[in-house]
């Protein structure tokens, strides 16, 4: 969900030419091509952020027209942003693809096909109501013998590329997909130190759950109140990354919306004023961090990444004393001699996007015996990307390999990611087609069990 002072207009033809400041600094240097993953997999410098700078200085000098071909180059590109990180020259290229993304999706640029399945993917992907009809029938197949069966016996690959990529990524679904539970306001434990929200993301909340019960039982056992709108939908990530402005834009005001509904004298979430407005999923707090340009209006606080927050704020002395070693995955628990070793990933839109990088490992550090594992290419995308791995399914399926790899060769036991594209894309590439399969976890998961193991001792 984003605009920028430099950005053309979303209604402009395919092709119109983009204001060259943007382009100008980039000095062809190449230091982008080693952090630029669709680089990294097709190797040819179209694919590569310089090679996309040039065809838009060639598109504005009415050398190149922005037909299906040079659109293809485009449609490559993950959104990683880790060629902004890259670059000495200070190019924005992340301005530079967000101002082209709604010029991609011209009906002439892309077959009927893939229109298509893009058209069902914004449809039900922002909608957890949708999703939840949608996956209703598929309770009695996910995570069960059939599942890994018809994986295979090779069944799903009649599926084609697309529907088999999503079929892949299908998680177990827990009773906890099919509703939230949570009351409009959780009561901090002990002295109130903070009062937030708490956005529960729509992909989130079906497919991983259990991330958002931990942010809410970690939150309030820090003295923090949690106001949890019901109403609440999909704060716009995934369309706003395809470039999708006015679905973007209907989507995050109906989740401004959804707060301003709960908040204020005599309504359920109270009258009192929030200190900011929190999401565990690192791909949606890029975008909400965003909503001064991509919302009618605004939330009640400013937005803030959960680890941000609770880095900022400090864990409480209470919780702090109550952490305890986790157990490693034989059953043992961690011990100074032992420590339970995870290997950290870093999801681009919290590393390259929001800047955050210290904080999840310094709330990672407070649980006793746990020694964090860097992996070699922290900064290489891991080719989920939003609906990348749906949509560039082979491209995506090759990068989760090569991270999957590199993940498992920290000699790590578990791996932590903080947004739930990855987390789902590593999981799928973790089990069993690295060197050893590792379970993934959000990080306020293995706070929130080190937290619930002293409580519960």
């Amino acid at each position: 969900m984003e605009t920028t002072p430099v950005r053309t207009s979303a209604a402009a033809a395919p092709g119109a030419a983009l204001q060259a400041p943007l382009t100008d600094p980039c000095v062809h240097c190449g230091f982008c091509l080693p952090s630029c993953a669709s680089y990294r997999v097709l190797g040819t410098e179209m694919d590569s952020p310089r090679g996309r700078i040039h065809a838009l200085k060639a598109i504005e000098a009415g050398e190149l027209a922005l037909d299906a071909t040079v659109a293809r180059h485009f449609d490559s590109c993950l959104g990683c942003l880790a060629c902004v990180t890259a670059c000495p020259s200070g190019v924005r290229y992340d301005q530079l693809i967000e101002a082209t993304r709604p010029k991609l999706n011209a009906p002439e640029l892309r077959s009927p096909a893939a229109q298509a399945f893009r058209r069902l993917l914004f449809a039900l992907l922002p909608y957890p109501r949708r999703l939840r009809i949608a996956l209703a029938p598929l309770r009695a197949y996910a995570g069960t013998p059939l599942q890994g069966l018809a994986r295979r016996s090779g069944l799903t690959r009649l599926l084609g590329p697309q529907l088999e990529a999503m079929e892949r990524l299908l998680p177990p679904l827990a009773p906890e997909t099919f509703r939230d539970g949570f009351p409009v306001v959780v009561p901090a434990r002990g002295e109130r130190r903070a009062r937030v929200g708490l956005v529960l993301g729509c992909v989130q909340r079906l497919f991983d759950p259990q991330v958002n019960a931990a942010a809410v039982r970690v939150l309030s056992a820090n003295g923090i109140e949690v106001v949890i709108p019901p109403e609440q939908g999909c704060c716009g990530a995934v369309t706003h990354h395809q470039g999708e402005e006015a679905h973007t834009r209907a989507l995050a005001d109906a989740l401004v919306a959804s707060f301003e509904a709960v908040l204020g004298p005599g309504r359920p979430g109270g009258a009192e004023p929030l200190e900011a407005v929190l999401v565990a999923a690192s791909g949606c707090g890029h975008t909400m961090k965003a909503y001064d340009r991509l919302a009618s209006g605004d939330f009640p606080a400013p937005v803030a990444d959960i680890h941000e927050f609770l880095a900022r704020l400090g864990l409480s002395q209470e919780f702090r004393q109550r952490l305890q070693p986790l157990p490693h995955p034989d059953g043992t628990q961690a011990s100074a001699e032992r420590p339970l070793t995870v290997a950290f990933h870093d999801a681009c839109h919290m590393l390259h996007g929001q800047g955050i990088e210290a904080q999840p490992r310094q709330l990672l550090r407070a649980i006793p015996h746990l020694r964090l594992a860097e992996p070699m290419e922290a900064g290489v995308c891991c080719g989920s990307a939003g609906i990348y791995n749906l949509v560039q399914p082979q491209e995506a399926a090759e990068l989760g390999r090569i991270k999957a790899a590199d993940l498992a060769a920290t000699g790590a036991e578990l791996v932590s990611s903080a947004n739930i594209g990855c987390t789902m894309q590593l999981r799928r590439h973790l089990d069993g087609e690295a060197a050893a399969a590792l379970p993934v976890q959000h990080p306020i998961q293995l706070l929130d069990q080190s937290w619930r193991a002293g409580v519960e001792a």
